[in-house]
């Protein structure tokens, strides 16, 4: 599964709020990578940004 996220969803965290409890995990903080993508190494959620970095991220 793969989620389009935004700036406005950094830092980036797994599970994200509102997530069944069925499918909860330990929240882990993920980093992006230099394509802007990260995998949770629980559930195997990808997450992609779309759009622009915010300002002063690096």
């Amino acid at each position: 599964m793969t989620i389009e996220i935004t700036a406005k969803d950094l830092p980036l965290t797994c599970p994200k709020q509102g997530a069944s409890l069925w499918n909860a995990h330990p929240k882990v903080s993920l980093a992006l990578n230099e394509h802007g993508e990260a995998s949770c190494p629980y559930c195997g959620t990808h997450y992609k940004l779309t759009g622009a970095l915010p300002a002063g991220h690096h």
